[in-house]
């Protein structure tokens, strides 16, 4: 941020006889600067050591240095403002600092606030407001269908276990080190580099690019539910019955109640055949290289949703702050009532002890202990940039380690409750239908929320009522990520280029919102569900974890270890324990590591609706994710070619955080009197 220049004042080493007349006059000189600079905002205190209203101390041994590029020469504790060396009696000055009394020829302290011609970086209005959209951002569409499939399918109650020793010690180490990072540097996710490490800026732009590719499918996924919602208005649900235009010769209404019914392997469900022939019209597109037209029903749809998206971001985190009151609370009560509502269906047992029997010679598979690193990573979200930008808005002090255990833990706990809810369900299905739940539970993916849910909720006393509180819970679910995961690329673009962008965020968000919607336009196509299908496991997912693996490495092994932990010091008034620092220097980087190789060596095999992907398909998915990550290496070369003297005064240039300036934090500035 571009500051004015600041005001400093040094004093020479006066005689005593001479005390009186000249403190005097430096006095006065120093109150008429002062003046001028209270009408900028700004603040001058002079003062042996720290004032007793001044900052927290920026060191916790002496001379030590912290990453705001200045050092203390005295030792001082994090909760204490004044240094060893103040007088003892030393008058307040005019902005609540001590005075000029005291011993002249000791070391003195001169405490300047920065002021710049910018805006103060706007804050949370309340606390939380932070919280909610952190648990909003964490909580998504993968804790619903995700969760519970990934479960069951490896071990039911014993894949508790791997789940949480990798959430222990990979997800919320990674969590709470980008918590801190942000709220300390109070910087989206490109401008913070250069106080890191600035040859690794182009992670930042990596970040910026994978989020973009995620905005284009993601909210497709939202546009299915919408249109779900609006069908849903109606006595009789249309996925109940196999009466529609388009439903085909095969449709079955395969349940109990009707005895007359052959369920063959050709059959299909009337819920089934309203997702992918009428919904999606997958049936239209013979694969990825014939997509077919745009369904006019689903790009209405998407167009309302990103104008939600649009006016829930546009004034930045004062109004989306507001917003997560009811996009992030409204989906723990649909889900309590969806949890009651299935504990009472018969056979809902069956589901539940599906999902909890503990299958324990599973944990010796390596499959498990995979499934489980991925889905804590990507159920806590860091790497995308939307950690940074929330913790960027956080008060200086606030404690961002408490933020971290309490959200976290919610989103863990919300994934082990929404099990029950699916399951519940499933063995009802498995119940009405004479089958076991393993093949009523067969579909992972959103089909298990838009086909076997809703066939279930179709066949429940009052339908209509719990299928709009559904879907709307699946709309409010996808918007708190969506919001966040936009927000973390305006705020780093917001950042990094603050005097184009700064006064044009209305703009600039309009113009974000558009190429989000015009990016997601392959995805309203017939074979749009093959687009989202390969965004999903080839594009995005193995560009996020390289990228956090070099985030890490940077952190940990060019920023330092200490200086971080310093810097957390700073803020909080204690240093790390060993667990963390452990966490990130070793166990975090060997985490990611484990799971890159593990989607190297067993890439997932996608399939969808007896749709086999060729194998261009995985060439063409791994491009997409590479065209990301390329921006690391490129902008490394870019950086050391476009800096000046030796290779090793580049190199050492380019590691070398910058220190790091803000107008809501002071600066240390040692002089000799």
């Amino acid at each position: 941020m571009e500051t004015k220049d600041m005001m400093m004042t040094s004093m020479s080493t006066i005689d005593k006889e001479e005390n009186g007349g000249e403190l005097g006059k430096g006095r006065e000189e120093i109150e008429g600067q002062e003046e001028e600079t209270q009408q900028e905002n700004g603040r001058l205190v002079l003062a042996d050591g720290l004032g007793e209203r001044g900052p927290k101390s920026l060191t916790s041994g002496s001379g030590q240095q912290v990453s705001n590029g200045y050092t203390t020469s005295t030792p001082q504790s994090p909760r204490e403002g004044s240094a060893p060396g103040s007088a003892a009696g030393a008058a307040p000055g005019p902005t609540g600092g001590t005075g000029l009394t005291g011993p002249l020829g000791g070391l003195r302290t001169l405490v300047v606030q920065q002021t710049s011609l910018e805006r103060p970086r706007e804050t949370w209005s309340k606390k939380m407001d932070f919280l909610l959209s952190v648990i909003g951002y964490a909580v998504d569409l993968g804790n619903v269908w995700r969760f519970p499939y990934i479960c069951y399918q490896n071990g039911g109650g014993a894949f508790l276990l791997p789940y949480l020793l990798m959430a222990v010690f990979g997800g919320v180490p990674l969590f709470y080190m980008e918590l801190a990072l942000g709220q300390f540097h109070r910087s989206g996710c490109i401008s913070i580099w250069k106080h890191i490490c600035p040859i690794f800026k182009g992670i930042g732009f990596a970040i910026c690019i994978i989020a973009l590719y995620i905005a284009f499918y993601y909210n497709t996924i939202m546009a299915w539910a919408l249109y779900y919602l609006l069908s849903s208005f109606r006595p009789t649900l249309p996925w109940t019955t196999c009466t529609n235009s388009w439903n085909t010769a095969n449709c079955n209404h395969y349940l109990s109640s009707d005895h007359n019914v052959s369920w063959s392997n050709s059959s299909t469900s009337p819920a089934e055949e309203f997702y992918t022939r009428h919904v999606l019209q997958v049936h239209l597109s013979p694969g990825l290289h014939q997509l077919g037209s745009i369904s006019w029903q689903l790009a209405l749809c998407l167009l309302f949703i990103f104008t939600i998206v649009y006016f829930s971001i546009w004034k930045g985190v004062k109004t989306s702050g507001k917003v997560v009151w009811v996009t992030a609370t409204f989906p723990y009560l649909v889900l309590l009532v969806l949890l009651i509502r299935g504990a009472t269906l018969p056979g809902a047992w069956r589901g539940v002890v599906f999902y909890l029997k503990p299958d324990w010679e599973k944990l010796l598979s390596t499959t498990v202990w995979i499934d489980a690193a991925a889905q804590i990573f990507f159920s806590l979200g860091p790497g995308f940039g939307v950690l940074l930008a929330f913790a960027s808005y956080n008060p200086f002090h606030n404690n961002c380690y408490k933020d971290a255990l309490v959200t976290s833990s919610v989103n863990c706990l919300t994934s082990f409750l929404s099990g029950f809810v699916i399951f519940t369900v499933l063995g009802y299905m498995a119940e009405m239908r004479k089958q076991n739940v393993d093949d009523v539970a067969k579909d992972a993916g959103p089909s298990l929320l838009f086909i076997i849910y809703a066939e279930a909720i179709a066949n429940m006393p009052a339908a209509t009522f719990f299928a709009i509180i559904f879907f709307l819970m699946i709309i409010m679910l996808g918007l708190d990520s969506t919001f966040a995961g936009l927000e973390g690329v305006i705020t780093a673009m917001l950042d990094e280029f603050p005097h184009f962008l700064a006064k044009r965020r209305e703009w600039f968000v309009l113009g974000l919102v558009c190429v989000c919607y015009l990016g997601a336009l392959s995805t309203l196509t017939y074979g749009g569900a093959f687009v989202v299908k390969l965004f999903e496991e080839y594009a995005t997912g193995p560009a996020v974890i390289t990228v956090v693996l070099l985030e890490v490495i940077a952190v940990s092994w060019f920023y330092g270890t200490n200086r971080f932990c310093n810097d957390v010091q700073v803020m909080l008034g204690f240093y790390p324990g060993g667990f963390w620092r452990v966490c990130w220097v070793a166990i975090c980087p060997c985490f990611l590591l484990f799971i890159i190789i593990s989607f190297l060596a067993f890439p997932p095999e996608v399939k969808l609706f007896h749709y086999q992907y060729p194998s261009w398909t995985t060439v063409l998915g791994y491009c997409i994710g590479v065209s990301s990550f390329i921006c690391v290496p490129a902008y490394m070369v870019y950086h050391l070619l476009n800096s000046k003297g030796t290779f090793k005064q580049r190199l050492l240039k380019s590691i070398t955080p910058q220190p790091s300036t803000d107008n809501h934090r002071d600066l240390f500035v040692t002089n000799a009197i």
